[in-house]
C-alpha cells in the first residue's frame, strides 16, 4: 500500500527517514538485507542477492535453484521502509523507528492489522461483539 505522507511530518523524506537508514547502515534493522538488492527469497524465507547467487555457481558449482529457491520465486528489489514501532504515525522518536525491509515490517505488523481488519469487519457490518455464554459441564 502506497504511504500517504499527509499523515507525516514535512521533515519525513528530508530528515527522519533518511537518518533512520543512515543509522541501519542502510539494511533491515531485523533480518540485515540490504536496501535496493536484487534478487530471490529463498524457500526458507531467506533472502539471497544475485551477487550470492552468482558466486555460489562460479566458485562451488551450487546452483542456488535446486536447493533454496523456487524456479517459480520473482526476482526483486529489496526497499527499506521505516516502521513505527508503537503503531502511532505520531511518535517519531528514533527510539520507536526502524529501518525494515517489506517482509519484516509486515510481520511485525501483522497482528496490529489483523486487529484493526475485525474492527473494520464489525463497523462495516455494525457488528456489536457479545460475550460468549458460560456454560456448564
Amino acid at each position: 500500500m502506497p504511504i500517504d505522507y499527509k499523515k507525516y511530518p514535512k521533515n519525513w523524506k528530508s530528515e527522519i527517514r533518511p537518518s533512520i537508514l543512515k543509522r541501519a547502515n542502510n539494511c533491515c534493522e531485523f533480518c540485515g538485507v540490504k536496501n535496493h538488492d536484487l534478487g530471490f527469497r529463498g524457500i526458507d524465507g531467506n533472502f539471497y542477492n544475485d551477487n550470492f547467487i552468482h558466486q555460489q555457481l562460479d566458485l562451488y558449482g551450487i546452483d542456488m535453484f535446486d536447493e533454496h529457491i523456487s524456479e517459480k520465486a520473482k526476482h526483486f528489489k529489496i526497499v527499506l521502509t521505516v516502521a513505527h514501532l508503537d503503531h502511532n504515525l505520531s511518535n517519531n522518536d528514533y527510539s520507536n523507528l526502524k529501518a525494515l525491509c517489506q517482509k519484516c515490517h509486515l510481520n511485525y505488523d501483522k497482528e496490529h492489522h489483523s486487529k484493526n481488519r475485525r474492527k473494520t469487519i464489525k463497523s462495516k457490518k455494525k457488528l456489536v461483539e457479545l460475550p460468549f455464554p458460560q456454560t456448564e459441564r
